[in-house]
């Protein structure tokens, strides 16, 4: 009657284990550890840079626990583990001394930090410890609000020189063109211009749809260029993309272990830096910018440039990338703040390129300055932290002017690498502090201490409660709350979620869900044995008839915090997460876990003549009178 089919004991033992292993990398505590990283935007660290800092650990007479490299998307690191932060703080500054070979020009930065002492078994699982929060471990905390109409403004600037270079380049004539918000209005003396100008734009500006348009009295021959939807999101959404992956860099810097910085709605961005509490030096970090210059070759220089070659007066000696010593002009031809687009693309040949597009007055200056200069070489610097370096120093085939393609990428990851390089030094959409927190690590320390307590001697209550007033049933409720925290444990880990304050509050409310459907269960089994049912059919209607209570219950609630989800943030959205995967494993673990007990224990016995639920109170005679 009450039996479980094998493949459900079989289920509860793949999600106990499951709770098991994605739960235990939180009790491992963590060790101290060096972060390697990118100094320089045109330093990338690739995974042969863990063979370069161990062989530089061995030659200190340093030996790390382990050593690996981690790569986000954006950026690559390499951390090593040691036994104790004395090692830690050795291997700091042997590593800063092999890697850098100019102290005052580091290309990487190295910065202390923590790491998990998870087993790599487990670690090779992506069973790692949850992440703590700013109000758990202390902090800085900024919320910053995106300048997206600085960031239209710039994309329509360029749109409006992308139409003029388009139509000069196929010899379109036009009686004027204008910009009018987010729109590009172009007019021409005939319909025949028109169509060969619409014609044009189609073929090379795919992301912009053209519209005709006439006046009043029909007489004037017009087009009305707009961005598409999809592009406008794109520009939107590219330019916090870009500010993310700058201020991931610079962050860097500040060592912090686990930063979060993401979006928060449409144009704000969430920066947590657990462990600083440096705020100036944080704000000064994080505002700071880079900038980009396009510069010429000094022709007074003849010959082979190195390292001890005379600079002449108005010029700097700069060196690439690629070890090339090079000799430029102070004065740029443009800054960053005239290039209004770049894109990984591809040349006439199908080679990597990079297609730049340039505002009008960027256009005008790269065309004067280029039209004498074919044959000759430019180079493009990007300046950060006072000190610049050179991206690429092609030669200029052409005369350039408001869109150009650079050349001679080698790979697709390289051009895709500059036109980012490119787009941050430009279209990095300004940004201002709105809001800005700051919590002391003492007070994180106390926050685990009364969040854990407040869980713990919550959760001894209830199983002591519910162990003394349902006897062995109790003890099944009990089983069953077990296994939900276990899960709901294991799944925030197996996210990587960061665990603050109202998760933990949300945790304690999942407990009281959890163990208030098991009450209503055993107050159901109560009720059948009450009205005369033998102890199996009691325990088969109690199940049944709680079902139907217990997933209303549920389902109202997940409703709220489904709304808290959609439309709430920061801490409420964390909150709400919790709890909603609190009321999932809940039911799981209260309906389906605690039958599967109850049916384990109880369920083989044939002729069960009475079950282990506490006093069962019948009414009397007298009462039922």
């Amino acid at each position: 009657m009450n039996r479980y089919p094998l493949w459900k004991y079989i289920l509860i033992l793949i999600a106990l284990v499951f709770g098991a292993i994605y739960t235990v990398p939180n009790f491992f505590g963590e060790s101290p550890a060096v972060q390697v990283s990118s100094g320089k935007a045109t330093v990338k660290i690739e995974a042969d840079m863990t063979s370069r800092v161990e062989k530089a650990l061995e030659q200190a007479g340093l030996k790390s626990k382990d050593i690996f490299y981690e790569y986000n998307g954006t950026q690559g690191t390499v951390r090593a583990r040691f036994e104790d932060v004395d090692s830690q703080f050795k291997a700091k500054a042997a590593l800063e001394k092999a890697l850098n070979a100019d102290p005052a020009d580091p290309a990487y930065t190295l910065a202390f930090n923590l790491l998990p002492n998870t087993p790599k078994w487990l670690q090779s699982l992506h069973a790692l410890p949850m992440y703590l929060g700013l109000d758990l471990r202390g902090g800085v905390h900024f919320l910053m609000q995106v300048d997206t109409k600085a960031v239209m403004n710039k994309r329509m600037q360029g749109l409006l020189s992308s139409v003029r270079a388009n139509l000069r380049e196929k010899e379109v004539r036009h009686a004027g063109l204008s910009r009018e918000g987010d729109q590009i209005k172009v007019k021409f003396r005939d319909a025949g211009e028109r169509t060969k100008a619409k014609n044009v734009l189609l073929s090379q500006m795919p992301d912009v749809d053209v519209l005709d348009t006439a006046g009043s009295d029909g007489a004037d021959f017009g087009l009305q260029v707009n961005l598409k939807p999809k592009a406008l999101k794109e520009v939107i959404s590219e330019g916090i993309k870009q500010n993310i992956t700058a201020l991931s860099k610079r962050v860097n810097e500040l060592g912090v272990a686990e930063p979060i910085i993401q979006q928060q709605g449409a144009d704000r961005i969430v920066v947590q830096l657990p462990g600083v509490q440096d705020v100036a030096r944080a704000k000064s970090i994080i505002n700071r910018l880079a900038t980009l210059e396009v510069r010429l070759l000094d022709e007074s220089v003849i010959g082979a440039v190195d390292v001890n070659t005379a600079v002449p007066y108005g010029s700097e000696k700069f060196i690439s990338n690629r070890g090339e010593y090079l000799i430029l002009t102070k004065e740029p031809v443009i800054t960053g703040d005239d290039i209004t687009n770049a894109t990984s693309s591809f040349d006439q040949h199908q080679q990597p390129a990079v297609s730049v597009d340039l505002n009008g007055d960027g256009g005008k200056k790269m065309g004067n300055a280029t039209a004498p200069r074919i044959g000759k070489r430019m180079a493009i610097v990007l300046f950060e932290k006072g000190k610049g370096e050179v991206l690429i120093a092609p030669t200029i085939n052409d005369e350039l002017r408001n869109r150009f393609i650079i050349t001679g990428m080698g790979s697709s990851s390289a051009a895709g690498d500059l036109a980012l390089l490119l787009r941050a030094g430009s279209l990095a959409a300004p940004m201002e502090i709105i809001e800005e927190r700051t919590i002391g690590p003492q007070l994180g320390v106390e926050n685990i201490k009364q969040g854990r307590n407040s869980t713990i001697y919550g959760f001894a209550a209830i199983a002591v409660f519910m162990m003394a007033y349902y006897l062995m049933f109790g003890f099944f409720s009990v089983l069953a709350l077990s296994f939900n925290v276990l899960l709901l444990v294991a799944i925030l880990s197996l996210m990587q979620a960061t665990l603050t304050l109202p998760g933990i509050a949300a945790i304690a409310l999942a407990l009281g869900m959890a163990i208030d459907a098991n009450v209503l269960i055993n107050e159901r089994i109560r009720e059948e044995l009450r009205a005369g049912k033998a102890p199996q059919k009691a325990i088969e209607e109690g199940f049944d008839h709680a079902w139907a209570t217990i997933l209303d219950s549920n389902v109202t609630t997940l409703i709220v915090g489904l709304a808290l989800l959609v439309f709430g943030s920061g801490a409420i959205r964390g909150f709400a997460v919790v709890h909603c995967l609190g009321i999932v494993t809940s039911i799981f673990s209260s309906v389906f876990v605690s039958r599967g007990v109850v049916n384990l224990w109880y369920g083989r016995k044939k002729k069960l003549s009475s079950i282990s639920i506490g006093q069962i109170w019948k009414p009397t005679e007298n009462a039922l009178k």
